[in-house]
């Protein structure tokens, strides 16, 4: 990344310009939407307000003196079609794990784990028999992820396609599993085809990551967010970024770069302004306050943060519900199951997640208090990509660990958040060593001050430092990714039809009659405001990293412009 790609000034000359789209927010969807723009001849500007692009998805030096770039914020990479990174030509290496997820269990004395390979076979079946004491939940759980592979396969090549109606959609799956996943809490779904408290806790768990609720929560956002976490390119496969997320957007900043786009650092946005036909944004620079006008405005944040730019009342505040912790060891800690440490990390490895303890803990958060257990998530990126350590920590068998607690909202931050960071810190980890065979602090590497190198995020420190509104990973509650089918009467098939933010009903084009008027086909990036578009994670097929908002976009544009 460099510091500033253009100066203000020298980009601006008199203080105005024209653009054709002018992007605010230069995150890995704005830069997607920059490549494509640009590309197809469009003269298009970026906007970020921090010193570099990229966003949540970067790497970073985060201990002083120490030679490890760590993806500070998101970790892998699944949603990001394939299709988009061939389009634009992006050079990137993202690498299968070995192991799916590991899961430490202690039953009747016992230490055990239970080991799902990548591809499975003899080791996960053994290993589903040695904890359940039978081959009936490994039988349900490959016909389980069977079925939903097939969905997958299914719906995820209509992400980068104009939405399609929930009726043509169910036409074309298992009718009793859409019914499943989309109209009944998943919790349901979870407990008529497993048994075991372990099993049925590694399945939920893709259910509650970035999303606050229960597993019989109505609102079924949390069966939105299990199908996000399993439709990526068909297979849900989660992929390590070699370099570290921060290769990712280098390339995409790279490939926006090529194609003409004008990207610039240091530019706070103030506001935005669109009627239909033509759009004006300001923004605060170092040389001052600067105005360009453009045809179209794509709108690459949160949509609480957009409304705020256009004067208005902002939608419901968004609230996260992660803690994130970043440490650096000098090496893996050893495990009282006796699995190689090198292998249970080298997945995704499960702490606290039995389905009655995530259930536990969500109940606790949601009154108030820190979940006494937390559930928790640990990824071992250098144990698939080393190159994010310098030669002398690879050399000397250092590796980071990145931890995701789950049901921490940012309710339990607001009155104290040092305070509640520092406990909730100390729970995490003390439910990892409580699977240790050895404490963990000797285990945790020094920086060049001699602290120990462990960095903790809270929603509201990420809200701080990257701008999300509650620290929400997602900018708001994910949506289903196509379009209500209103007479159906399903909370999968109706309910709302648009995201907070936006109009009401996707497509709608205002009463200018501008660019995007009503006939166009509808892409889930829509406001109320025909040349007003949202790029980000805060459109209908929005959340993680994906590109797939930013595609969506420029591909609406685009077909209007054909």
């Amino acid at each position: 990344m460099v510091a500033s790609d253009i100066v203000a000034s020298d980009l601006i000359a008199g203080g105005k310009d024209f653009y054709d789209v002018v992007i605010v927010g230069g995150g890995h969807n704005g830069l997607v939407a920059a490549a494509y723009l640009s590309g197809a001849g469009l003269s298009t500007l970026v906007l970020e307000q921090q010193d570099h692009t990229g966003g949540a998805a970067v790497s970073e030096r985060v201990f002083p003196g120490v030679d490890a770039r760590l993806s500070r914020y998101s970790y892998l990479v699944s949603l990001l079609p394939d299709k988009i990174v061939a389009d634009l030509g992006l050079s990137l290496d993202l690498r299968s794990r070995p192991v799916a997820s590991y899961t430490p269990i202690r039953r009747n004395g016992r230490d055990l784990g239970l080991m799902v390979e990548r591809s499975e076979g003899a080791i996960t079946r053994s290993s589903f028999a040695a904890v359940t004491g039978s081959d009936r939940e490994y039988d349900e759980w490959r016909r389980f992820y069977g079925e939903v592979a097939s969905l997958a396969a299914t719906l995820a090549p209509t992400l980068l396609e104009p939405l399609l109606p929930a009726s043509e959609l169910r036409s074309r799956v298992d009718p009793a599993l859409w019914s499943a996943l989309t109209e009944r809490p998943l919790g349901e779904l979870i407990e008529s085809r497993f048994s075991d408290d372990t099993v049925r806790g590694v399945v939920a768990t893709d259910a509650v990551i970035g999303t606050f609720a229960g597993l019989h929560d109505e609102s079924l956002i949390q069966n939105r967010c299990f199908l996000y976490h399993l439709i990526g390119n068909g297979t849900g496969e989660w992929r390590v970024p070699v370099g570290g997320m921060g290769a990712v957007t280098d390339a995409l900043a790279n490939a926006a770069r090529r194609a003409g786009a004008a990207l610039v650092t240091n530019a706070e946005v103030l506001s935005v302004d669109a009627d239909g036909n033509n759009g004006t944004v300001t923004w605060l620079g170092g040389d001052g306050e600067r105005t360009a006008d453009c045809s179209y405005i794509l709108a690459n944040v949160a949509p609480a943060v957009l409304a705020r730019l256009r004067g208005q009342s902002s939608p419901e505040r968004p609230e996260g519900s992660q803690l994130k912790i970043n440490l650096l060891l000098n090496r893996l800690p050893r495990l009282r199951s006796g699995d190689d440490p090198a292998r249970a990390f080298a997945g995704t490895f499960h702490i606290d997640e039995d389905y009655s303890q995530l259930q536990t803990a969500y109940d606790e958060a949601a009154a108030g208090v820190l979940p006494a257990v937390p559930p928790a998530e640990v990824y071992c990126h250098s144990l698939t990509d080393p190159s994010i350590l310098g030669p002398e920590l690879r050399a000397s068998g250092h590796h980071t660990l990145t931890v995701f607690g789950v049901h921490f909202p940012a309710r339990l931050f607001a009155a104290d958040n040092d305070t509640t960071r520092a406990e909730s810190v100390r729970r995490v980890l003390a439910g990892l060593e409580s699977y240790l065979a050895e404490p963990l602090e000797p285990c945790i590497a020094r920086d060049a001050n001699g602290d120990l190198c462990l960095e903790a995020k809270t929603p509201l420190d990420i809200e701080a430092s990257v701008g999300m509104p509650g620290g929400h990973i997602f900018h708001t509650n994910l949506q289903w990714p196509w379009l209500p089918t209103p007479s159906s009467g399903g909370p999968g098939t109706s309910g709302s039809s648009s995201r907070p933010g936006t109009s009401g009903r996707p497509g709608s084009s205002g009463a200018s009659g501008g660019p995007g008027a009503s006939g166009d086909e509808i892409w889930g990036v829509e406001t109320d405001v025909a040349n007003l578009l949202i790029c980000g994670s805060g459109a209908r097929r929005g959340g993680a990293v994906s590109g797939i908002p930013g595609h969506n976009a420029a591909q609406s544009i685009l077909t209007r412009n054909r």
